[in-house]
């Protein structure tokens, strides 16, 4: 490290302690909107109409919360879906990948940074689109670290009281009888003639419940529908394309190639990213039981005082989240295992001391740090309506419930 970088370094660990001491213990941050240049907006994320357009880049379709990763867009801002700090007056400070990586034990505690490097290891979003996502594949870690990156397995979530969209659907996998025949390369035409959306034909659809939800693990196929969904992930922004036409469109064909090497791109061609999926998984014929995320209560027996958590993501020691739900008038005290990061969804309330307000894009989001995290904090209703927050963990925080697996019926 030169010596520059150590007065850089310094002079960032100094504001990260300064925004803690300021906000105690707890960090606001700013909005990260995320234009996508595939798919038309929803446009439910509470923007301006003429907001959403953004030419070249395609439309705001999605909003980044807690975000340390940045978007892998063609092109864009060098922060393009970074989570900014902003202080007391509203002002960006600096991202929030910055402040992780300048003093990982203020924010996750010193044990959980030492032994998580990576930083807080998690990816939220709320993905607002007006088509169904094009069927894509995020590349199991095996494939992604060839390309110096990471696996992303993710899980949605879909809040009730949002218009679903025209395809509240979402197609998952592929049919059973393809992998128990072998018939792996039936889905390479597709990728060769690089002309339709027929892929489609070998998969499952299922609704987009609201309060409902779903696994998908790296290596799963899948076209997510146009329901307003809250995603938790690993931190990564990988994927292979596997559908040509979609919206109305042809997709760029480098995109089943977006994050394969060249060599073996020019070795293996479409076969290569084809090697992506994986089988077992996408053709599981009991994938619905074993990947359907309905809220769990956190506390079955319902004796919390003050409010209910339901887990929401669960089922894997990448991430975890819940779902907290406090009545008018009442004060919920969370105690938790370690950081984590909040969207204040619906109503208006205090949390740790702050104000907060669902819908209000400058209002919505903290980051609890772990020190306030691990000890019993407020969250107050100050509204009249039910305050509703989803929260969201990273990697090997909880021990979140697991899906008692299905084999057979």
């Amino acid at each position: 490290m030169t010596e520059n970088d150590s007065r850089s370094t310094g002079a960032a660990r100094a504001l990260v302690e300064e925004l803690l001491n300021d906000g105690d213990g707890v960090l606001r941050l700013a909005p990260a909107f995320v234009a996508r240049d595939l798919v038309p907006p929803g446009r439910r994320l509470g923007l301006a109409e003429d907001a959403y357009d953004l030419g070249e880049r395609g439309f705001v379709c999605e909003r980044w919360l807690g975000s340390t990763t940045r978007a892998d867009n063609r092109i864009g801002p060098p922060d393009e879906g970074l989570g900014h700090v902003v202080d007391r007056d509203g002002r960006a400070r600096l991202t929030l990948r910055d402040a992780v990586r300048a003093d990982p034990a203020a924010i996750m505690g010193a044990a959980y940074a030492a032994s998580h490097p990576h930083g807080l290891g998690r990816l939220a979003k709320l993905l607002d689109y007006g088509a169904r996502i094009p069927y894509h594949i995020h590349p199991p870690q095996r494939f992604a670290e060839l390309v110096g990156r990471r696996s992303k397995d993710e899980a949605y979530h879909f809040p009730a009281g949002v218009e679903s969209g025209p395809h509240p659907e979402t197609f998952f996998g592929v049919h059973p009888w393809i992998v128990r025949e072998r018939a792996y390369e039936v889905l390479l035409p597709y990728l060769v003639d690089w002309d339709s959306d027929l892929i489609l034909r070998h998969a499952r659809a299922y609704l987009q419940v609201p309060d409902d939800g779903f696994a998908v693990p790296s290596g799963v196929l899948h076209a997510p529908g146009t329901a307003l969904t809250v995603e938790l992930q690993e931190d990564s922004d990988v994927f292979a394309m596997f559908q040509a036409l979609n919206a109305g469109r042809i997709i760029s064909k480098e995109l089943l190639f977006k994050d394969v090497r060249p060599q073996d791109r020019q070795a293996h061609g479409e076969r290569f990213p084809l090697g992506f999926v994986e089988w077992e998984l996408n053709g599981d014929p009991y994938f619905y039981e074993n990947n359907h995320l309905p809220p769990h209560p956190v506390d079955p027996d319902g004796a919390t005082d003050g409010g209910r958590e339901w887990w929401i993501f669960y089922n894997t020691p990448k991430f975890s989240g819940k779902k907290l739900v406090v009545p008018p008038g009442r004060t919920y005290r969370c105690t938790e295992r370690g950081v984590y990061s909040i969207l204040v969804w619906s109503g208006t309330g205090r949390y740790c001391g702050h104000d907060v307000r669902g819908g209000d894009a400058d209002r919505d989001e903290l980051l609890v740090s772990y020190d306030v995290a691990t000890a019993p904090h407020p969250v107050q209703n100050t509204g009249e309506r039910d305050l509703v927050v989803f929260k969201f963990f990273g990697p090997d925080v909880n021990d979140a419930p697991v899906i008692p697996r299905t084999t057979a019926i």
